[in-house]
């Protein structure tokens, strides 16, 4: 029997040609988990960060019981069908000063770090999704893609100081951007497009340039230059990956394509349409390898978006809505529906023996704890997907201490394969992992 690799192709002649097509991901290449190809090469890591603002009701939102034995808290209830599938972390603080609320907790937590000195609202380092884009992201289309539902959202994804990575709040721009024109299908040859080979010969000549101005201006506008031609860095790879033959993804399919607008309706954003159709485009994006990392910006904090059913917007409710506050606890339940929709549009999609959420390592959090009194402590934190078994799912496990957040944030930087001894500065910085979640 012919010996099968990653690398098989069908081979025949058509019209007195040679035409070769690529093979799926068979069981057969895979390792007994179904996280590797036997030969070695691990099926590629993704991450993501799934973000909502104006934070929780920890009273309802943490799960009492802990370990393997919990049971899902009212508010958590809607993830009931993934349970399994992620883990819930409470008790964990953000040891950084509360100097700007909805903020500061999320530089925090994202970015292990507190924000610039001279500008509180402002990222003194990279976020953690960049962190990771810069060792995973490479590989792929779009070293990350930050992805909007709330119209018009502000994302904490930060390449560095002052550098924030803007959403795509449109389904419809979102599609045609990945599986527009320049999208080939894994396993196909690339189509020669004359435009490819002039776009990256002026990307060249501007580079050159670059450099040399690089020569005469001060540390703080070379940070900035250099922040700049990252992002040119980017645009090479993918033209780079354009002009390449990709691999075959048996997953892989063009998802339908969505709606062209998304109007309000009695002057509320769709929230859940909107998000449902991300979703589905995302999910098919990462099992196309055209990005493996992702951001996915519910809303953004202090929002006063209006949700279905509510009186008042979000961020209005927490603060004026008389305890127990039963509209922020239904606005909650609308968020976690949404979430659950994204983790079971993963979990669908098939990889070798598991899934495209197996191969995932997920962060789901918010700006705060206790968002009518903006705390950092009992952070709220969810992590789902095992990263190709790297990361342990179905349990609760609450910090008998106020750990460090930025334990859980180092835990998931070495899932995806860093090999990082730390992460964070100053207050924020730890060498310690989160080892209950770790396998």
């Amino acid at each position: 029997m012919k010996k099968l690799n990653r690398r098989s192709v069908l081979r025949g002649m058509l019209g007195g040609g040679l035409v070769t097509i690529g093979l799926p991901i068979f069981d057969a290449l895979l390792n007994d988990t179904a996280t590797a190809f036997a030969d070695g090469d691990a099926l590629p890591k993704r991450f993501g960060i799934f973000f909502w603002g104006n934070g929780v009701l920890p009273e309802i939102w943490t799960p009492k019981a802990t370990g393997t034995m919990w049971e899902l808290s009212p508010t958590l209830q809607p993830l009931a069908e993934m349970k399994a599938k992620l883990s819930v972390i409470s008790g964990m603080k953000v040891p950084i000063a509360n100097a700007v609320p909805h903020l500061s907790g999320p530089i925090g937590l994202l970015s292990g770090a507190p924000a610039l000195a001279a500008d509180k609202e402002a990222f003194a380092r990279a976020s953690i999704d960049q962190v990771i884009a810069e060792a995973i992201g490479g590989d792929s289309r779009f070293k990350s893609l930050e992805i909007g539902v709330q119209p018009g959202v502000k994302t904490l994804s930060f390449n560095g100081p002052r550098s924030n990575n803007p959403a795509e709040t449109s389904p419809h721009a979102l599609f045609q951007r990945v599986f527009g024109p320049e999208f080939v299908m894994p396993g196909d040859m690339a189509k020669p497009n004359p435009t490819l080979a002039l776009r990256k010969s002026v990307l060249d000549a501007v580079t050159d340039d670059a450099k040399r101005l690089h020569l005469n201006l001060g540390a703080t506008d070379k940070a900035r230059l250099d922040q700049h031609l990252t992002g040119i860095r980017a645009l090479e790879l993918r033209l780079k990956k354009l002009q390449e033959n990709p691999p075959s993804l048996a997953a892989c399919k063009v998802p339908a394509a969505p709606k062209e607008a998304y109007p309000d309706v009695e002057g509320r954003p769709p929230l859940d349409e909107i998000s449902r159709a991300m979703a589905d485009i995302l999910a098919m994006t990462l099992a196309c390898d055209q990005t493996r990392v992702f951001s996915f910006w519910f809303t953004h904090g202090v929002s006063n978006t209006l949700f279905k059913g509510a009186t008042s917007g979000h961020h209005q409710l927490t603060h004026d809505e008389p305890s127990p506050q039963p509209e922020v606890a239904k606005i909650l339940l609308q968020i976690m529906t949404e979430l659950n929709y994204l983790l079971k549009a993963f979990d669908a999609v098939a990889e070798g023996s598991s899934t495209l959420l197996d191969h995932c390592g997920i962060l789901a959090t918010s700006d705060c704890s206790y968002g009518r009194q903006h705390l950092l402590d009992d952070y709220p934190l969810i992590v789902a997907g095992t990263a190709n078994a790297n990361l342990k799912t179905g349990i609760h496990y609450r910090s008998p201490a106020q750990e460090n957040t930025s334990k859980l944030i180092l835990t998931l930087a070495r899932a995806m394969g860093m090999t990082l001894d730390s992460f964070g500065d100053s207050e924020g910085k730890t060498n310690q992992s989160l080892t209950a979640i770790e396998v």
